[in-house]
Formats: structure tokens, C-alpha cells, sequence
């Protein structure tokens, strides 16, 4: 019954969602994507956001900063495999040299030692994806996880196949390791939530904006190509200003 409920209450904001017609070129799924938005924020504010809340509370820094170094060893281990798959070779013996650092040296990960001489990258099957020239398809809001594309959505499967916590055969353990994950994730982002309550009026908007923004980024290394189409068709389209008095 529990999951019925839970189920028709989805659908009903969804269905809700879809009322309002899509503004956006690159969000042509906004009607179904703010439904989804509505359904995350509220099990956030409900569920998610307390949990990071008290962890944050419970967790000293220095444990913080073990649980943060220890799944970023493990994010390495993925970023390496796109660095091959991305052909930037010197970048990713960089990368794997910093997970055997870390892995053994910095015990495990929960220290990361490697920073010192070594530049932590970021690199997913998405961002491969984008520099193989595949686009990034409408914008999409996945339910619990969030913010996506239809490229990086298939990239989140793609790096699936590269990452440690998966190949837990344990299946307890290894959802243990993926909540403990969201939660030190999420509890990465209240101080920048503060900000963004007090600085946005269409929290929707400004968070898919921002998404979008920062992936085209990732995949350019941070030189994404300027597009001035538009801005050459609008210069073309306005009228002559006149003359100040």
C-alpha cells in the first residue's frame, strides 16, 4: 500500500508538472522534469536533508575528510578509464599513479596523500561521451538522483562498469557504500544551499542552467566553444538604438 501511495503521489505531481509548456530549447521535457524536481526537493526536504543535517553534527572534520578522500580514491579509479578512453595518456598515468598512492600510502584512500604532487582530474563516461562528438540531448531531472542529460544518464551507466563500489559482490555492502556516498555528497552542499535560497527565485531554472553550463565545461576542459550564432542573429534583429539626447 505504502508504495502505491507513494507511486500515485509521484504521478500526480508529474501529471501536475506537465500543465505549463517547456520555455527552454534545451529542456523540452521541462513539464515532466519540474513534476520530477517538486517530487526530489520535497523527499529531500523530508528525508535527504536531515540525514546530511545530522551527519554533518555527528561527523567530526577529520572524519568527514576520510569519508571524502576515500570515495574520491574510488571516483579515480573511474576518471583513469576515461582518461584512456579520452586518448589523454599522460593525464592518466597521473590519475592511476594517484590511486596506487592513495590506495597504499594514504591507507585505503582515507588520505590523500597524492595531491601533493599529483592534480585530482574529473572525467566520466558522460564527458567521453561529449569529446567522441555525441550531444547532450535534452536536459532530463532523474528521480532521487537528480540533474542529467540523456547523454550523461547513458554516462552513468557507462562508468558503472568502471566502478569499484559495483563490483561489491556483498549486495548489503555495496548499498551500504552507495548511501554513505549520497549522504557525505549531499552533506557537501548545504553551505552552498544557504546561498542559493537567499540568491534565486527559480531554483528549477537555476540549477539546470548551472548544470548545463558546467558539463559543457567538463567536456571542453574548461574552453567550451563561444556560440555566436545567436548573437550575430539578434544584433542582425535589433533596431538601430537612438541617439542619446
Amino acid at each position: 500500500m505504502k508504495f502505491t501511495r507513494t507511486f500515485i503521489a509521484l504521478a500526480a505531481v508529474i501529471l501536475t508538472g506537465c500543465a505549463t509548456p517547456p520555455k527552454n530549447a534545451s529542456d523540452p521535457l521541462e513539464p515532466f522534469n519540474r513534476g520530477v524536481y517538486t517530487f526530489n526537493d520535497t523527499l529531500d526536504k523530508a528525508v535527504v536533508k536531515p540525514v546530511a543535517q545530522g551527519y554533518n553534527k555527528v561527523m567530526p572534520d577529520t572524519g568527514k575528510s576520510m569519508v571524502i578522500n576515500f570515495f574520491s580514491n574510488l571516483d579515480d579509479v573511474v576518471v583513469t578509464a576515461n582518461d584512456l578512453l579520452q586518448f589523454k595518456f599522460i593525464q592518466a598515468l597521473s590519475d592511476g599513479m594517484r590511486v596506487l598512492v592513495n590506495s597504499t600510502v594514504g591507507v585505503a584512500g582515507l588520505v590523500d596523500v597524492a595531491s601533493m604532487n599529483l592534480e585530482k582530474h574529473n572525467e566520466d563516461f558522460g564527458q567521453t561521451l561529449g569529446y567522441w562528438g555525441i550531444k547532450s540531448g535534452p536536459y532530463l531531472v532523474v528521480p532521487v538522483l537528480g540533474p542529467s542529460t540523456f547523454r550523461d544518464s547513458i554516462g552513468d551507466i557507462g562508468d558503472s562498469q568502471f566502478s569499484m563500489i559495483s563490483k561489491i559482490k556483498k549486495v548489503r555492502t555495496r548499498n551500504q557504500m552507495y548511501l554513505t556516498k549520497g549522504i557525505k555528497r549531499r552533506a557537501q552542499l548545504l553551505d552552498n544551499e544557504n546561498l542559493l535560497d537567499g540568491a534565486v527565485i527559480d531554483r528549477y531554472a537555476f540549477i539546470r542552467d548551472a548544470y548545463l553550463q558546467r558539463r559543457e565545461s567538463l567536456v571542453y576542459d574548461g574552453n567550451p566553444p563561444q556560440d555566436t550564432s545567436e548573437d550575430d542573429v539578434n544584433t542582425e534583429n535589433s533596431p538601430t538604438p537612438a541617439p542619446m539626447p
